[in-house]
Parts: structure tokens; C-alpha cells; sequence
């Protein structure tokens, strides 16, 4: 019978290596840690500036389903939250990918006696790109103090972190399915940087993608063939708006996406793999 707390004790033997290795040097662990939230202060800087001049973001041909400035921030935040969590948990490891394949380091992760998947998504974990998270809660709790909460119901509380943990795990399945590609592309990169590219579409609200046919094009595109416009768009409408009978719809969806992602992520992973040639063959 499956040992059911090794994966659980594996990860957290990942993440205390990873923070003892970020802890040899405080001094760099420090500047990113700075950088990383320096950078996200001038982003919300940024969003306060355009802020002066318009009372809304969103379709213009509809403004009462845009975002006002403490529901966008709410977004902002959420954006934060799952951009934190991926750039910690998943990024460092997907960067590797092609180098592994390159230098032969593939043939030790796949002697390991547990899941390939998991060894080469979680073996490191980047401790100072969760500085955005501390920020993100402040922003989250600041903006949502300015928000009437009296039409929402309690479900959409319980609900936000949930959709968070989907958010993370769509975006994950993008970037494992594009690493994974090295294994068939050796060293090339260009697909995996792609998802820096297609992830761009999850930072902004629904509404501004509509009104031509471009706009259309995209969001059907991003919702509902690759799925990262609900990444962002599902949790932070359960914290900034009330729950409708279109958004519900809309979190139903994004759940079955996030099935879908993950389920998609792995046979494409399982492909690459089983194409794989041994550097020592």
C-alpha cells in the first residue's frame, strides 16, 4: 500500500533545502525580496496614476460591469497572490528544464524512486518571490475595507481561496505542458518563454477583452481553449462583486478547466518523457 505522507514529506524536505539555500546568502535573498516587491509597488503606483482619470476599467460600452478602483485592486491583489505562488513553487524548476535535458541531469530525477512530474516541478522552491504575497494580503485587506459586502453571500469567502489554488494550478499546467517541450526541442526555450505571453492575458478583467471582433476572438480564445482568463477573473470577482448567476457560471467553468489543464499538463509531460533519449545512450 502507497505511503500517502511521502509526497507531503517530500515537498517540505524541497522547501526547508531550498530555504537553508536561500539563507546561505541573506544578503541576495534580501535584494530580491525588495526588488520583487519594489517592482509591485510601481505597479500599483501605476494603476493609482490612471485612476485620476477615469472612474472605471472595463467595456466602455458597459460601464456598470467594469471595475471601480478598490474592486480593480482586489484584482490586482488576487493577481498578486497567484503570481507570488507560481513564481515560487513552479518557475524556478520549469526554468530548468531544458538545461536538464541538456547536461544529462533528466537521467538522475528519473532513477528517483517517486513521480517525475513532481520531482522536476517542486525540487526547488524560490522562498523570496513570496515577499508579493505578504503584499498582496495588505492590498487585499485595504481595498475590500472600501467595498459594500452587504449583497454578497457568505459562500464567496470560502470560495476565494479555493479559486485561488485553481488559478495556480491552470497557470502550472501552461507552464509544464511548454517546458516540457525541451525534452522534444532540446535546448531551445522559445516555447516555455511563450508563457510569459499567453499568462499576460490573465492580468486584466474580462470586460476589456469585448466590443469588436478582436476582443471577442481573444476571450473566447483565453477562456475557453487555454483558460487563463479565469484565472485571475474568477477569485477576485468572489471578493469584489457580488455572486451572479453569469459569474457563477463562470466558476463552475473554471473548475472544469482546472481539471482539464491539469489532466492535459500530464499527458503531455508523459509524452515528452516516453520520447526521451538518455544522455548516456
Amino acid at each position: 500500500m502507497p505511503d500517502l505522507t511521502l509526497y507531503p514529506r517530500l515537498f517540505l524536505t524541497f522547501a526547508r533545502n531550498s530555504l537553508i539555500r536561500d539563507m546561505t546568502f541573506r544578503t541576495n535573498f534580501l535584494i530580491e525580496v525588495v526588488s520583487s516587491i519594489g517592482w509591485m509597488a510601481m505597479n500599483l503606483g501605476f494603476y493609482l496614476l490612471v485612476f485620476q482619470y477615469t472612474n472605471t476599467i472595463g467595456d466602455p460600452n458597459h460601464p456598470e460591469t467594469g471595475w471601480n478602483q478598490w474592486q480593480f485592486f482586489v484584482f490586482i491583489a488576487t493577481t498578486m497572490f497567484i503570481n507570488s505562488l507560481v513564481q515560487a513553487l513552479f518557475m524556478p524548476n520549469a526554468q530548468e528544464m531544458s538545461e536538464l535535458v541538456r547536461t544529462g541531469g533528466l537521467d538522475f530525477a528519473l532513477l528517483k524512486p517517486i513521480d517525475a512530474q513532481f520531482l522536476l516541478s517542486l525540487r526547488r522552491i524560490n522562498w523570496s518571490s513570496l515577499g508579493n504575497f505578504v503584499v498582496a494580503f495588505a492590498v487585499l485587506i485595504y481595498a475590500s475595507g472600501h467595498i459594500e459586502h452587504d449583497a454578497f453571500q457568505p459562500i464567496q469567502y470560502f470560495l476565494y481561496p479555493c479559486y485561488i489554488v485553481c488559478g495556480v494550478l491552470i497557470l502550472y499546467s501552461v507552464m509544464i505542458s511548454l517546458a516540457a517541450t525541451s525534452i522534444w526541442l532540446g535546448r531551445n526555450q522559445t516555447l516555455y518563454d511563450f508563457w510569459f505571453y499567453i499568462t499576460n492575458f490573465s492580468r486584466y478583467p474580462l470586460e476589456i477583452y469585448g466590443g469588436n471582433a478582436l476582443g471577442n476572438a481573444l476571450r473566447t480564445v483565453f477562456t475557453y481553449i487555454v483558460p487563463v482568463l479565469v484565472v485571475v477573473n474568477v477569485p477576485a470577482r468572489m471578493m469584489a462583486k457580488p455572486l451572479t448567476a453569469e459569474y457563477a457560471w463562470l466558476a463552475g467553468f473554471a473548475l472544469l478547466a482546472t481539471v482539464v489543464s491539469l489532466v492535459v499538463s500530464r499527458w503531455i509531460f508523459q509524452r515528452a518523457l516516453a520520447s526521451y533519449r538518455s544522455a548516456s545512450s
